[in-house]
């Protein structure tokens, strides 16, 4: 198949027709190079708060209650746009206020298919912002999708830095990372990750990322990052683990192509079998002790 990943800069959209017409000139120019999978990043749904005004977007609380409320529509949107042009499509996560997650909104990341069938996926653990600011709370379990495409995962920006999560996807054959880092070294960790659940899994990891300024958002207002696809540095795969990745800070798709046989070659018979080889870590880590030297 061939994914499309953004680097995704945020405009402050004050009309539906201008975000309807933004997402569809997105979707039509990555199917229109071929791509039939599409993933945005964490937190660019944050536009959509722009659509109850500047003092909604301006403040933290108004913005994540402005954006849930548009999600409806914008899910029908993006199920439209997947059916027209043929695509699978994993939309920017969104806060989203959901009455069997308790009382705060999760972090939510939508993935629909051309067929008309609708996944979700929530943040698992939350950055010291969304904890100690925003009071975005974590949602329901991690799940792999079985779709035409193969068996895909979503781990949302924290969530790929760390190890057990990205095991609990170790029957995807891709996980999607999207993700809004403020600084490079956020973006640097995010991507370590990513490259490490590849690693780790022996599948191929897809990076998303908001891009540029949005002042009128305090929530996302300053962005670094550019899309990524990376896979284990091994058999079948670029020697670096990357197989394609954009230009930091330029807006716009980074695309590739990848081959599930190769995924599965490469569990199968890798140089090395670090999907097969996890659990032999176990029992060893269980018999670590401390030695003192002198």
């Amino acid at each position: 198949m061939k994914i499309a990943t953004a680097a995704y800069p945020l405009d402050p959209v004050t009309t539906w027709k201008a975000y309807a017409e933004k997402l569809r000139a997105w979707v039509a120019e990555a199917a229109g190079q071929g791509a039939e999978l599409l993933l945005f990043p964490e937190y660019a749904a944050m536009e959509l708060a722009m659509l109850d005004g500047p003092e909604a977007a301006g403040d933290l609380e108004r913005s994540l209650e402005a954006v849930s409320r548009h999600i409806p529509d914008a899910d029908q949107l993006h199920s439209d746009l997947a059916a027209e042009f043929g695509v699978h499509i994993c939309a920017a996560s969104a806060p989203v206020f959901d009455a069997g997650t308790g009382p705060r909104p999760v972090n939510r990341a939508r993935f629909f298919t051309p067929q008309g069938g609708v996944g979700v996926q929530d943040k698992q653990i939350m950055t010291r912002f969304e904890r100690e600011e925003w009071d975005v709370v974590p949602g329901g379990p991690l799940r792999v999708f079985d779709t035409a495409l193969g068996r895909i995962g979503i781990l949302i920006c924290y969530d790929a830095e760390f190890p057990l999560l990205g095991r609990a996807l170790s029957d995807a054959d891709v996980i999607l990372v999207p993700s809004a880092t403020e600084a490079q070294a956020g973006y640097s960790r995010v991507r370590i990750g990513a490259m490490s659940r590849a690693l780790e899994n022996q599948c191929v990891t897809v990076m998303a990322s908001t891009v540029g300024d949005a002042a009128w958002c305090p929530a996302v207002d300053e962005n670094t990052g550019m899309g990524g696809v990376f896979g284990p540095p091994d058999t079948g795969f670029p020697q670096t683990g990357i197989i394609a990745e954009g230009r930091l800070n330029a807006p716009g798709w980074t695309f590739a192509e990848i081959d599930s046989a190769a995924i599965a070659h490469v569990r199968a018979e890798g140089v090395v079998l670090n999907r097969t080889h996890w659990g032999e870590q176990h029992p060893r880590a269980a018999k670590a002790t401390n030695q003192r030297l002198t």
